[in-house]
């Protein structure tokens, strides 16, 4: 015998039938369908995010002055390993005018832990994260 209480019973199909039925009787059609299409309040949302206006190849050819964030984040696609750095630290060690780009590639290879001796196969490979 086991030890649970008397109340504890498995349902008999009858009784999870009737259950199944209730649930959806009380279940409220949603107005957002996956075929319906966005409200406006959200394209509006989308259009006023920063990203928006730049591409992830355009962000990667911007200055360090230009970026307004705080934290600069670049991940290997190779060894999936991220790197942050203050955008002010990283303005106090590449210069205002460094791209984007150079100092990410140079953040990742400074620390790259795949070393296969080959130059052509060495380093990480950015994936530069908005």
């Amino acid at each position: 015998m086991t030890d649970r209480p008397a109340s504890w019973r498995m349902p008999t199909p009858k009784q999870m039938e009737k259950l199944a039925a209730e649930a959806g009787r009380r279940r409220a059609p949603s107005a957002a369908g996956p075929d319906t299409p966005p409200s406006a309040e959200y394209w509006e949302s989308v259009l006023k995010d920063p990203r928006a206006g730049a591409t992830l190849a355009q962000a990667r050819h911007r200055r360090l002055s230009e970026i307004k964030g705080q934290v600069l984040r670049v991940s290997c696609r190779r060894c999936e390993r991220t790197v942050e750095i203050q955008t002010a630290d990283a303005v106090r060690l590449y210069g205002d005018n460094a791209l984007w780009k150079d100092v990410a590639q140079r953040l990742l290879d400074n620390t790259c832990q795949q070393r296969s001796g080959r130059h052509e196969e060495d380093g990480c490979w950015p994936a530069f994260e908005p």
